[in-house]
């Protein structure tokens, strides 16, 4: 009979600590997807920032060796991203294409100049940046114009970073509520423990070496419930992408390498300080206060 009711608990005891790490696993894919969000957005913004383009267009008279040289002179330039020169004849082509006519046939002459297309670095496409570099652009001999559109930098900039302030601040609740779920996951598990705990305690073991098995168990549900998480948020990520193949270009290994390192220490360290704080509050209570 003894035994049975081991048996019994033991089984009891098993599912509880089963269903706790499915429980921090779910909440952990939850902090997973949110951290991915983040990072592809501020990937997705700096997209968006570098395909804003600088037209310059190149003085008619100007020599096409004097043009290479002002370009070479571009990408060394710590604003620029990358730059890419369009002659006339390329010009032509292009619009060719996207007309469906010859219209340098039609005209008689091509009326295009060439122009040198200049990307920016994410940090430097913003209007103040942009006017410094369009001053400094302007007093090469081979530049005829400089071509922007101010309008459409200072509203992408705004929207971005409104939107950025949106998702930070979702992050900051759904971070605060994951804790408290995870906490009260923890809290849960550790209650159906507290008599243990207290014959423990009367048994005379110290606090310490009472709290330490707890912990280290803690922080081994912690760990496999960041790994079910993190080849969970793998699935998901490698279905995304098969459906929407262009999301590829927002793809960051390092920064994905930190999202999935980041979920192994946030499962750890929160249910090990959650179990820790657990146990020391029924180490603390009375007997009696373990049947309320």
């Amino acid at each position: 009979m003894e035994e049975f009711e081991v048996s019994d608990a033991s089984k009891k005891t098993k599912t509880i600590y089963i269903s706790t790490i499915f429980s921090i696993a779910l909440v952990l894919l939850m902090l997973g997807m949110l951290g991915l969000i983040l990072v592809h957005a501020k990937n997705l913004s700096n997209y968006v920032k570098e395909n804003i383009v600088l037209n310059i267009i190149v003085d008619e008279g100007a020599k096409e060796t004097d043009v290479l040289a002002f370009q070479k002179e571009l990408n060394a330039n710590p604003a620029v991203k990358n730059t890419q020169y369009v002659n006339k004849e390329m010009a032509a082509r292009n619009l060719t294409n996207d007309l469906g006519e010859d219209f340098v046939n039609f005209l008689g002459y091509n009326p295009l100049l060439s122009t040198v297309d200049v990307y920016l670095k994410a940090n430097y496409a913003n209007n103040k940046s942009i006017d410094t570099l369009k001053a400094s652009i302007a007093k090469n001999p081979v530049v005829k114009e400089v071509i922007y559109q101010s309008s459409l930098i200072d509203m992408v900039n705004k929207n971005i970073n409104t939107i950025g302030l949106i998702i930070l601040a979702f992050a900051a609740i759904l971070l605060i509520i994951s804790v408290a779920l995870i906490n009260n996951t923890i809290r849960l598990a550790i209650y159906s423990q507290r008599f243990l705990i207290k014959s423990m305690q009367l048994v005379g073991a110290t606090r310490g070496f009472i709290r330490k098995p707890f912990i280290l168990l803690a922080a081994l549900h912690g760990l496999i419930a960041a790994f079910i998480a993190i080849l969970i948020l793998l699935g998901i990520l490698y279905y995304a992408q098969r459906e929407i193949p262009e999301i590829v270009i927002l793809r960051n290994y390092t920064e994905f390498g930190i999202v999935l390192l980041g979920l192994v220490g946030v499962g750890i360290f929160i249910t090990a300080i959650s179990t820790s704080f657990a146990v020391s509050k029924y180490l603390r209570l009375k007997i009696y206060d373990l049947y309320r």
